[in-house]
């Protein structure tokens, strides 16, 4: 059993204490906000992840999980430190660092033992070693200690099977030993282990988010393609995807991504490429695509009701920038509720997890209890989320409670001849017929 301190108990550093000590670890999890260390403490979860509320309650029962709000509690005895605080973009696109330099200095002075401390937050290439250079700084007295790279791969509403069943475990460091140790604490997870130097180790995680964000903008300007062309790029994708080069993760086509990793990330490198006066076009472009997915949603609305929503009430289904989650980082679902409230419209929506968390980012927005009150007296509905229970809805009934049966689908969620048999005027994403009005 080994003892490891983890510091920051969002989604990354929740999940991570909950997992390591399901491993047999003895883990103690701090955080400096005192309310949301107290919450866990009475097993009140301060976000939304399938799985995690019993995991974490399983291991603190154990009692091989306990949270804390000091240092000098979390610290001594610790064979591993990881850092899992925020790093949230700034206005430029450049991370920003503040929470891990706090971190780096307060392990610095609570340090008191040989330590292994690990970045597992998404930071910039050559952060390894800002940290290191912190901890000299900070440290009243020299005590060694090892900087690992071990960044995270984990999706908010299936971290703990990514925890658990991870496709690799990436390691960085200057001293070899050091990411031999921590590869030694991965080694249950029974997953591929690349160890590497510490800069190149971060870059992998960029590089990777990047390749990902890549892919969703490829498929959404196919999608937009296909539209006048009369293809449906759902087809499209299945045919692309059995080509083993270049597989069937990711390409669906949609409002594009969201979440606190992908809009973060791909920003995050192009400022490290414009800092290194190197281009970035490829980077420039994924960003662009995104950020005119959501006034597709609105366009095709302005475009059926002529040009003219106000006075229309619409509904949105899903307000969560993904299912299986509560985050409402860059969701797709604020941009679109802010245009419509802009121009005139009345919004209703539902989510099944996000709607406390989303109420204060779109106040215009009518939070209601079910996806069939918003559709209630509705001129048109925009799903926005693929979760599961939308999937099942009756959408004769939906479709009786609206004014006008009016559907945009953001994920293609429906299929469009049995919306059209249905009833609706059915608006897909890159799914190249004329909708029945």
């Amino acid at each position: 059993m080994k003892q490891i301190c983890v510091i920051g108990v969002g989604y990354v550093g929740l999940v991570t204490a909950a997992c390591f000590s399901d491993l047999g670890n003895r883990v103690i999890a701090l955080d400096v906000n005192e309310e949301r260390v107290a919450g866990l403490k009475q097993g009140k979860m301060p976000i939304y992840e399938p799985g995690l509320k019993e995991l974490v309650l399983r291991n603190m029962e154990a009692g091989r999980l306990q949270f804390t709000t000091s240092y000098e509690e979390a610290m001594p005895g610790s064979d591993f430190v990881f850092i899992c605080v925020g790093t949230p973009m700034g206005m430029d696109g450049k991370a920003d660092l503040q929470y891990v330099h706090a971190a780096a200095t307060s392990i610095a002075k609570a340090m008191q033992e040989p330590t292994i401390v690990i970045n597992k937050s998404t930071v910039p290439v050559g952060t390894g070693d800002y940290v290191s250079a912190v901890i000299h700084e900070e440290q009243d007295e020299d005590v060694d200690f090892a900087v690992v790279s071990c960044p995270e791969f984990l999706r908010e509403g299936s971290a703990i099977g990514d925890f658990m069943h991870p496709h690799r475990t990436v390691l960085g460091s200057a001293n070899r030993d050091a990411a031999d140790k921590v590869a030694q604490l991965h080694l249950p997870l029974r997953a591929p282990i690349v160890i590497t130097d510490i800069r190149t180790a971060e870059m992998i995680k960029y590089a990777s988010n990047a390749f990902l964000a890549t892919k969703i903008s490829f498929i959404n300007e196919i999608a937009n393609i296909c539209e006048p062309l009369g293809a449906d790029v759902t087809e499209v994708a299945a045919g692309m995807g059995y080509d083993e080069r270049i597989g069937h993760h990711f390409l669906y086509a949609g409002l594009g991504y969201g979440g606190s990793c992908f809009p973060k990330d791909v920003e995050a490198l192009a400022y490290m490429a414009e800092e290194m006066n190197q281009p970035h076009k490829i980077l420039d472009a994924v960003m662009h695509v995104n950020a005119s997915r959501m006034d597709r949603a609105v366009d095709r609305l302005k475009e059926h009701f002529g040009d003219e929503l106000r006075g229309k009430t619409i509904g949105l289904l899903g307000l969560t920038f993904k299912p299986n989650t509560d985050d409402m980082r860059y969701a797709p679902s604020i941009g679109i509720a802010h245009e419509l409230d802009k121009l005139g419209a009345t919004v209703k929506g539902f989510d099944p997890v996000g709607m406390d968390v989303a109420a204060p980012l779109m106040p215009m927005v009518k939070m209601v209890d079910s996806a069939y009150e918003v559709a209630t007296d509705c001129d048109a509905v925009v799903l926005c989320t693929e979760w599961n229970e939308f999937r099942n809805l009756d959408v004769t009934k939906m479709r009786d409670l609206m004014k006008s049966a009016v559907l945009f689908d953001g994920r293609n969620v429906f299929d469009p001849q049995m919306m059209r048999d249905a009833g609706y005027v059915y608006f897909g994403v890159g799914r190249g017929y004329d909708p029945v009005i």
